[in-house]
Parts: structure tokens; sequence; C-alpha cells
């Protein structure tokens, strides 16, 4: 049986939210969640702090046994307002629906299916049973496109990472220790990490914000401290995996001052790093690469098998780090109706319209080497 929870004002959201999460049975589900974004704690936190305007709903499949699958979904306003998962526009993170089996994310698929406006899923893991579902829900009623998205790097952990210096090469590791000496001139270096109760989260959180301030970032409007809702939401999430006992806040200090910092969970038997920020004035000891090496020890000593990077995959990681990543697809549902094709032409021509500007590009770039060649 189908039972759809009525779609709530995001005005007074925040006021029925565990209500709504208990209704769904969100935690019937949870030992079926293989993200910590799935997680009732970051949902809740998510739809308190940082929705603007829009309509949530979560979407549900119960049966006599509870729940079967669910999923949180918003829509943007306005006429032709698509559906799409809640969190892909806001943090951009991998996330997918919680399933049961696959009988349960055909269900789901079905239901999504028979929507009238369009569904986006920004993330998804490349395995989602929920991609085969709604390809054979969408048949008859709509189109269905998959493409790749930005994937996530991560590391196996085994004993060999216990000290991950020893997995870099000669030169990396001759790099690491210019930076440590550096750092070691400059005052007593010592890394610490925090397992904070809700009790002690807030000043080492407020630590960390200010940390990540001291760099680039904050110019760029990507820190924390440049981003209230964001900030809202990682202090409200933290402080309940706090409870749990999943927080992590790290830091390396350098003459007993905080010069890098990481936002991060155990969950699922692996290190799930969210946020990392180091102060730009001490650069040249490679202070995020310095915490980053000694979190990736930390983690291999506790025996937790993976170390997972949240964001995406970018050069420094890939170079020094790892170079395995987690496949992630877009997923983009076109129903037969006019707010499906609708999105359907709208996405047709920013296509096309980045085909000719990566042609006119190519175009430019050609001609500009023959003169080159030819001067």
């Amino acid at each position: 049986m189908y039972h759809s929870v009525t779609p709530l004002s995001l005005e007074n959201a925040w006021l029925a939210v565990p209500d709504r999460l208990r209704t769904v049975g969100w935690w019937q589900l949870a030992n079926y969640a293989t993200l910590p974004t799935q997680s009732e704690e970051f949902i809740s936190a998510l739809e308190q702090t940082m929705l603007g305007n829009g309509e949530v709903e979560l979407f549900e499949i119960t049966a006599d046994q509870g729940a079967l699958a669910c999923v949180a979904m918003c829509r943007t306003p306005g006429p032709l307002g698509r559906w799409h998962m809640l969190g892909d526009e806001e943090l951009f993170e991998p996330f997918d629906a919680l399933v049961r089996d696959a009988a349960a994310a055909q269900a789901l698929a079905e239901r999504l299916a028979a929507e009238a406006r369009p569904i986006e899923f920004a993330r998804l893991p490349d395995n989602s049973p929920l991609i085969p579902a709604l390809r054979a829900a969408m048949r008859g009623r709509g189109l269905m496109h998959v493409g790749p998205a930005m994937a996530s790097p991560y590391i196996v952990l085994d004993e060999g990472w216990y000290d991950p210096l020893l997995r870099l090469s000669s030169r990396r590791r001759s790099d690491f220790r210019r930076a440590r000496k550096r750092a070691a001139e400059a005052g007593a270096v010592e890394f610490v990490t925090h397992q904070p109760t809700p009790r002690e989260f807030d000043a080492l959180y407020d630590q960390a914000v200010a940390v990540e301030a001291r760099s680039w970032k904050l110019a760029a409007g990507s820190a924390l401290a440049a981003d209230r809702a964001k900030r809202a939401f990682f202090r409200r999430y933290l402080t309940a995996a706090s409870a749990k006992g999943q927080c992590r806040i790290s830091f390396m200090h350098i003459g007993g001052e905080a010069v890098a910092m990481h936002l991060a969970v155990v969950w699922d038997g692996r290190y799930w790093l969210y946020k990392i920020g180091f102060d730009e004035a001490y650069a040249r000891c490679s202070p995020g690469n310095q915490l980053m090496l000694h979190t990736i020890g930390e983690a291999a000593q506790a025996g937790l098998c993976g170390y997972e990077m949240m964001g995406e995959s970018e050069s420094w990681i890939s170079d020094l780090w790892t170079r395995d990543e987690h496949p992630r697809v877009r997923v983009r549902t076109y129903p037969y109706s006019a707010q499906g094709l609708a999105a359907l032409a709208e996405d047709g021509g920013q296509w096309v319209q980045g085909r000719v500007q990566e042609k006119v590009s190519s175009r430019l770039l050609g001609l500009a080497r023959r003169r080159t060649l030819a001067a």
C-alpha cells in the first residue's frame, strides 16, 4: 500500500519534522542505508535549516510489516517546477532513496513515475536499485536520461595505511617532511581528534568554522562562516551525530593555534569527511594535507575499513591520495506531460548551447595555435 505524507509548508516544517519522519518509518529503514546522507539526522537537519521556497513531500511505500521504501523530495516553485531529492541542490552530496529490496524500489519508482512533473536526482550511486526500477517504471510514461555526475573519491583502509606516509612516493614523503619541519620551526605541532558530546560540540564547531574562515573559501563564499544556512545545517546535523558518538572534529595545532580542521562522521565502519579547511597564513606548512595524513592513519588504526571524501574528485586528491572513486550519475525523468515536455526542451536547449560553445572554443583555440606557429 502506498502512503504519501501531505505536503507541509516550509514556514512551519521544523515544527513537525520529527513526527513526519516517524510517520514515514525512517528508523525502520535505517539498516538499509548505504550513505550517511540517508540518515534521519541528516534529512531532518537539512529540512530545518537549508530549504528555501518550495514544497516538500516524503514519498513512502508501506505494508503490514512497516515502511518498505521512502525518499524525501522537494519541488521548486512555479508551474514548471521539478521534483528533486532533498539536499541535491542545497549540498550536492551523494544521496539515494531508502529501500528494503528490489521489489520495494520498483514500487517506489512506480509512484515517482506517476508524477506529472519531471524528477531529477543529481548524484545517485551508479548501482542504486532505484535506477533500473525507475527506467522500467517510465516505459510508456515518458523519457529518462542517465548521465555521469561527479564521482566521490575514497580509500580502502587496511594495515598498510597505519602510516600513510609510507604509501606515498619518495618525493611526496620528502615534501611532507619539509612541510612538517617548517611547521615545527613555527611552534610545537599537535594533532587532535575530538569525539564531542552534544554539550562539547558548539565550542569545537565554532573553532573549526573560524579556522576555515582564514582561507580563500571565505572570499569565494564557500566557507561556513559565509553561509549562514549551511553553517546552521552542519551545526544541527553534527550535534545529532555527536549524540550517537559519530561526530569527529579534528585539528592541527602549531604553537597552540589551530591551523587546520576536519568535520567528519564515523558511520558504517568508515570515516566520512564533510568539510576541510586551513589557515592560509600557514600554507607553507601544508596544514590541510598534514591533517589529512594524520586522520587517514588514525582511521586505519581505529579499524575503520574506508575513508570517504564526500565532495568530488579533484586533482590534489588523485595526485596525492587516491584515484579510487565511487561513480555517481544524474538521473532525469521527462513524463509525457506539459511539465515534462517543457523540462525536456529546456535541458535540450542547454545541451545544444553547451555543444555550440565547446565547438566555438575549440575553433578559436585552433586558430590561435595556427597563428602562433605562423608567427
